[in-house]
């Protein structure tokens, strides 16, 4: 899933809600609609009808129904230009504030109510959070004064306590108020900082005042950057009383009711802020070379031939692969740049085949070795703009290629703004996202079975790739047969052979179901041999975005789960703290039923990559280290790594029909690489190491990328622990762990230590890797 370090605390209802950004198709600009009219897309002023009076999949509309007094301030929550929910706030007579947040995000309904008592700092000292998240976890979250005297708090994660007026408690589940009302406490503040309670520091600068009007009405509001809630400032703006008036960005915006019209100017001004501080890193952070470079002493891996090349010399002039060859054979120029790379891996640049990428996204492209990624859905204007900023190094990030993505209209709609319904709607669509220079369509789970076709002669007739969701109503295969020519989601996959028990794939269930039955579906059955010959026979790609379950089906409140142990610790404390937050609700008779099921989904992928059915390595979730993660997840399944490294560069580039440019370390080709400490090949986590990142010539630290968004570098290989073993060394499917060493003794189910010796390429469900040491024993840790 997109995980908590990426985005914005207001603009992701606390950390659960960052799934809508998951698995979002894209992120529309408030305040205006994109029509498919007369074979183009234009924008227009959006409606904002109110939110919708029913609230599918079990929503808890409670939250919707507070008190409207003349004390009682209103925001819409606004997405793809429609109001999707309220937010409510209004005082009582004790001093408690109380206020409750819902909106409706193709059936994930998440409706928190809190109360929130404050001292005369503006600290909270008492705070009562109930409800549901984005993915039905019950919320139960309490501060409190208690003997002592003490401040405690106790959520689903976590419980602890300090000295009054020791610091700001944020909630684990954070509301766009509490990022205001923390605005309020920095501003009384000298030295405009404060210490956040369990951990982390906050602090705040203003911006420049401005005067809106909307409506008749008229209001100063004033916007504040805080820094310390992520990996980038967050902006919340307040009116001339302090209060809230707007919080979030293009994806979602929460803004004063009555006020909807301006959410666009709020969005652009904001991003006016962030391409003046985002100029700034990139200037910085950023190296041209003025002469040639020449990498030497490199094992450079082969992505057309799938094999490490030692002792090889790599020449780059300007944006270009001048030289390839065996050390000693390659005569450097004279006026050279030399590198060595000291018997280090030198990859082409990875590609992420699945994205929906945001201004913030890039530098942590960049940093993990991303040097490409392929946009799935996004704003249009906001797409073509940031890849224009991109290209010109205006904006730190990749190269990106670009898909058009439309759905039905309907109570469960994806976040776009184009929707059709007819034919005529569907074709001019299609032509409007190919004369823009896109070159995929992607469809949407709301999309009208019978328009797919047409969806699909349309986009063939200009060269153009199909793809997406399923569309509710047909099968994976049956899409297959009308003409797509990938598929997106592993869950897809499992519902072709679900698609009995009537479950509606519009919705949520979608997930939930799989997490149920996809552990029971025979994977040996000749029903799924023949789906798996259909897609060899048709070529049809398969983008399975593994880590989005793992996350999904494994993680448990109040633990880190499996996939983020290798980069909790060097993460702020606010995103590490996010990193608690638990994946679909489940009790524990359900939790192995949800392992297995992620397991089963392992295993298709390598029956998937053994039967010769291309895949393309898809993250749909935080920038950079969730491609690590999927990689690392390929590996645990039991492709072998040299075909992942494949898969996640010239085997994509030759998807997308870019193999003569991109994807290879080849002469001629673009230079696009990464320089990594350690051999991938043979331990898939040695990718998160990257020392060098080049693209198109231009050079990048790793660690210089990390440290202006507060991110630790990556350990480096060799580094030998004194005391405990790495977590990044222990896979488990379960409970975090603590690997002693010094002892020795049985791994416990689903739990092994993995010897950096050892290749990460066998498939660890099957058996236990040979060790050339004893197995360390490991401890689960309590919740």
């Amino acid at each position: 899933m997109m995980r908590p370090p990426v985005r914005p605390l207001s603009t992701r209802l606390g950390h659960l809600a960052v799934m809508g950004m998951v698995l979002a198709a894209c992120h529309p600009r408030p305040g205006t609609v994109e029509t498919a009219e007369a074979g183009r897309i234009r924008s227009m002023p959006a409606t904002l009808p109110p939110a919708s009076g029913t609230a599918p999949e079990g929503a808890d509309a409670s939250a919707d129904q507070s008190p409207v007094t003349g004390d009682t301030i209103e925001f819409s929550v606004i997405m793809s230009g429609r109001t999707a929910g309220r937010l409510r706030q209004w005082p009582d007579s004790g001093g408690t504030v109380t206020t409750t947040y819902s909106y409706n995000d193709r059936g994930r309904v998440p409706s928190l109510t809190q109360t929130l008592r404050l001292d005369k700092a503006g600290l909270p000292v008492g705070l009562n959070l109930r409800g549901t998240t984005y993915l039905k976890q019950p919320v139960q979250e309490t501060l409190q004064l208690t003997a002592g005297p003490l401040l405690a708090w106790r959520n689903e994660a976590a419980a602890g306590r300090t000295t009054p007026g020791s610091g700001f408690y944020l909630p684990i589940e954070t509301l766009p108020t509490d990022v205001a009302v923390l605005a309020r406490a920095l501003l009384l503040t000298k030295t405009k900082s404060v210490t956040l309670l369990p951990d982390g520091t906050a602090s705040l600068t203003s911006g420049a005042p401005r005067t809106l009007t909307a409506g008749g009405r008229t209001m100063r509001v004033t916007p504040y950057q805080i820094s310390g809630l992520g990996l980038t400032p967050e902006t919340i703006w307040l009116d001339a009383d302090r209060r809230m008036f707007a919080s979030g960005g293009s994806w979602m915006m929460i803004v004063r009711r009555g006020f909807e019209s301006v959410a666009g100017d709020l969005v652009e001004a904001q991003r006016m802020t962030s391409f003046a501080r985002d100029s700034v890193t990139a200037i910085r952070l950023a190296r041209k070379p003025t002469r040639a470079v020449a990498i030497i002493h490199a094992n450079l891996f082969d992505a057309a031939q799938k094999q490490m090349v030692p002792s090889q010399t790599v020449i780059v002039r300007g944006d270009r692969i001048v030289a390839v060859g065996a050390d000693g054979d390659i005569p450097l120029p004279s006026d050279v740049e030399v590198i060595d790379a000291g018997n280090k891996t030198l990859l082409p640049g990875l590609w992420d085949m699945h994205v929906h990428v945001q201004d913030d996204d890039g530098l942590l492209h960049l940093a993990a070795g991303v040097t490409t990624v392929r946009d799935l859905a996004n704003d249009t204007d906001e797409l073509l703009a940031r890849r224009k900023r991109f290209n010109a190094g205006a904006l730190l990030g990749p190269r990106i290629l670009a898909a058009g993505f439309m759905d039905g209209p309907g109570p469960y709609a994806g976040p776009t703004k184009v929707l059709v319904s007819t034919r005529d709607a569907a074709k001019a669509a299609v032509d409007t996202y190919a004369g823009l220079g896109f070159e995929q369509i992607k469809v949407y789970s709301s999309l009208d079975p019978q328009l797919f076709p047409t969806i699909v002669r349309t986009a063939h007739q200009h060269g153009m790739r199909v793809s997406g969701h399923v569309p509710y109503g047909m099968t994976a295969e049956q899409m297959v047969r009308a003409g797509a020519d990938e598929l997106q989601h592993a869950n897809f996959l499992f519902l072709n052979f679900l698609a009995d028990s009537n479950i509606d794939t519009r919705t949520p269930a979608r997930f939930s179901a799989v997490a149920k039955y996809a552990g029971g579906v025979n994977l040996k059955s000749e029903r799924v041999s023949r789906f798996i010959a259909l897609l060899k026979e048709r070529d049809i790609v398969v983008d399975p975005t593994l880590n989005v379950f793992e996350q999904m089906f494994i993680a448990r409140p109040g633990t880190i789960d499996p996939g983020s142990m290798a980069i909790a610790n060097r993460l702020p404390a606010v995103a590490r703290r996010g990193l608690l937050a638990g994946g679909l609700p489940f009790n524990s008779a359900q939790e192995p039923v949800y392992r297995n099921s992620f397991i089963a989904m392992e295993r298709l992928v390598k029956q998937l990559n053994d039967a010769g059915v291309r895949i393309v390595a898809g993250t749909d979730a935080s920038a950079g280290f969730s491609l690590h993660r999927e990689l690392e997840l390929y590996s645990e399944a039991g492709l072998p790594n040299t075909d992942i490294l494949y898969i996640a560069t010239l085997g994509a580039a030759r998807v997308m029909k870019h193999d003569a440019e991109w994807g290879s370390i080849e002469v001629g080709k673009l230079a696009d690489m990464i320089l990594v400490d350690g051999d991938p090949s043979q331990r898939m986590r040695d990718l998160r190491r990257a020392e060098l990142v080049m693209k198109g010539g231009v050079m990048y630290v790793p660690d210089s990328l990390y440290a202006a968004v507060g991110v630790k570098p990556a350990p480096r290989k060799g580094v030998i622990p004194t005391k405990d073993v790495r977590a990044e060394d222990v896979v488990c499917r379960g409970p975090a762990a603590v690997v002693k060493k010094g002892t020795t003794g049985p791994v416990p189910l689903n739990c092994v230590v993995v010897d950096s010796s050892v290749s990460a390429g066998r498939n660890r469900r099957a058996s236990p890797p040979r060790r050339t040491r004893p197995a360390a024993s490991v401890r689960p840790t309590k919740p």
